[in-house]
């Protein structure tokens, strides 16, 4: 008997918070990264590993913006599946949350990777806000669960 091995698909996961203030939420300005540096995008991370994605999630928030959450507060609100931006870029599978409640005020915790915080309406983004976290950001306020981003562009 002839054993194919073949390697099984992988994809990147990322957890994004969205923290509202009112009818704000908080961008941050990437920096440091290669990654849209000088664009806006919300608290992010990628999962570590051996951590459920609210798990991620709060310690990226305490990390980048030194803020304590409460994982019952995080409310997943979408979930996106990106296409690679680049050939040798991973595909993503990212987890939206929306947060109402933290203890402490936001801060930028990381400065080498964030260079400004800004509060915007979600209806009035800056232009310079990251086109995927956009395109999250109004499917979290029409309630639509999903989001496919990249995949409309790639050719056959």
């Amino acid at each position: 008997m002839t054993w194919v091995t073949r390697t099984r698909f992988r994809t990147a996961v990322a957890v994004y918070g969205i923290l509202r203030a009112g009818t704000c939420v908080l961008l941050m300005r990437r920096a440091g990264s290669g990654y849209h540096d000088g664009e806006l995008s919300l608290p992010a991370g990628h999962l570590d590993g051996g951590e459920d994605v609210r798990t991620a999630l709060v310690r990226e928030l305490a990390e980048e913006l030194v803020v304590a959450v409460d994982p019952d507060d995080c409310r997943l609100s979408a979930t996106a599946h990106r296409a690679p931006e680049h050939a040798d870029d991973d595909e993503y599978v990212d987890f939206f949350f929306t947060i109402d409640r933290w203890i402490g005020t936001p801060a930028i915790g990381e400065p080498t990777k964030c260079t400004e915080l800004v509060w915007a309406d979600p209806q009035q983004l800056p232009p310079d806000v990251i086109d995927y976290v956009k395109r999250a950001l109004q499917a979290c306020d029409q309630g639509e669960p999903l989001v496919l981003a990249g995949w409309d562009t790639r050719s056959p």
